[in-house]
């Protein structure tokens, strides 16, 4: 490629019904004239092909290889299409590749076309180009099969650009989601988002699908009171700590063996036993940080082979509970601190953690990891976090983190 001025850059793209040897065979054409291959993509949809092959030859050879890679198309029962590429155009493209790289992750019980044209549209509007589009689900049944579970579709988009107006952005993402019943993550494209090894979450109404306090308060008599502080707490209305106290000394006199009886009928939220296996496959360390109670997290821990529990400790005397709490309160900011020092205890970086909540209180741990998640979670807190799950199951974490379908276990 020394002497440009004799070189030819063409692009040629195929299409069809895909079949074994169809890359080898028109590669080889290429490789015959000792031509260079610039740049290469495949899909294959439904068993549908669409190949394209950029590359660059002397201009004496370029006839001879388009000839016989029409010939062998043909042969093969594809469609080929020859473009010239300017050397200038060339390089405008190769400039690009500096560019800031983002991942669009679209997720829900579908993916409907309405979806698809609303990113795509705003992404065009602030002058991001999308490079490619994956589906990171499984193929989509026709008929649901109850034994599968509930349906889920995610979609991955690689863009790249500058965004004109980030906020802007994320605001047309969240009017989307409430309109449309999606969730739209924006991520930038990173080597963090590759490397993440640390995973913190919340337990109650996250991995549970309840407030495991007012559990024990129904069963005290004094539910109704326990829920309004719990809800109030949870909108961030008045001080954790605060609820928290009061909460708890209403819960004094309950025997203790109420506990055992709650935690073996914990109502677990959609997807956890999938996601942790996964996530533990693949060599995450998990951490449960709640403002819940540990007799709760310690099951849970044994149950799903979780790495690190931390949550407050009711008091117990004579197997009832006292009304009393034994050290610290698991608060917000306590939060935050527990997930740096697991962080560091693991020598990682804040951007390798992932954090997922569902409350006002988990709102700093949210906001101090690389992908913070606001799991069905209140609207204050989903306008606050990073990110946000409120169509799937828990295992929608796994496509925000890019795994896909057909590389995992199901």
């Amino acid at each position: 490629m020394s002497n440009l001025s004799e070189q030819e850059i063409i692009m040629a793209s195929i299409t069809g019904e895909d079949k074994p040897g169809l890359t080898s065979s028109l590669s080889a054409i290429i490789a015959k004239y000792n031509a260079t291959i610039l740049d290469i993509g495949q899909a294959d949809i439904h068993n549908s092909l669409s190949l394209g092959i950029m590359f660059i030859s002397a201009q004496k050879d370029s006839g001879n290889i388009l000839k016989e890679m029409l010939f062998k198309s043909s042969e093969l029962g594809v469609q080929i299409r020859f473009s010239p590429i300017s050397i200038d155009e060339y390089n405008r493209w190769v400039s690009l590749q500096g560019k800031n790289r983002y991942i669009v992750t679209l997720l829900g019980r579908n993916i409907s076309a309405g979806l698809i044209a609303e990113v795509s549209r705003v992404l065009a509007e602030q002058s991001l180009n999308i490079d490619s589009i994956t589906r990171l689900t499984g193929r989509v049944p026709l008929e649901n099969d109850e034994k599968q579970g509930r349906t889920r579709a995610c979609v991955e988009m690689s863009v790249r650009g500058t965004p004109k107006d980030r906020p802007l952005l994320h605001s047309e993402f969240m009017r989307i989601s409430q309109e449309m019943g999606y969730d739209i993550s924006f991520q930038e494209d990173n080597l963090f988002r590759r490397n993440r090894r640390l995973i913190c979450f919340d337990m109650d109404s996250t991995l549970i699908q309840t407030e495991v306090i007012d559990e024990l308060a129904m069963r005290a008599g004094v539910g109704d009171k326990v829920k309004a502080i719990t809800e109030s707490a949870m909108r961030g209305e008045i001080d954790f700590c605060e609820s928290f106290k009061r909460r708890v000394s209403l819960l004094k006199g309950l025997d203790e063996s109420v506990m055992r009886e709650i935690a073996e009928n914990l109502p677990i939220t959609e997807g956890v036993a999938r996601t942790l296996r996964i996530l533990k496959q693949y060599g995450y360390k998990i951490a449960i940080l709640s403002g819940g109670f540990m007799y709760f997290g310690n099951y849970l821990k044994q149950k799903f082979d979780i790495d690190f529990v931390y949550a407050n400790d009711l008091e117990i005397m004579d197997g009832k509970l006292t009304g009393n709490y034994l050290g610290d309160i698991v608060d917000g900011r306590r939060k935050a601190e527990l997930l740096k020092l697991i962080a560091q205890l693991e020598h990682l970086d804040l951007q390798q953690v992932i954090a997922v909540g569902d409350g006002a209180n988990d709102l700093p741990m949210l906001n101090i990891a690389g992908l913070g998640i606001a799991y069905h979670a209140k609207p204050k807190v989903k306008e606050n976090a990073k990110q946000s799950i409120s169509s799937i199951g828990i295992d929608g974490v796994l496509y925000m983190l890019g795994f896909k379908d057909s590389y995992i276990e199901k």
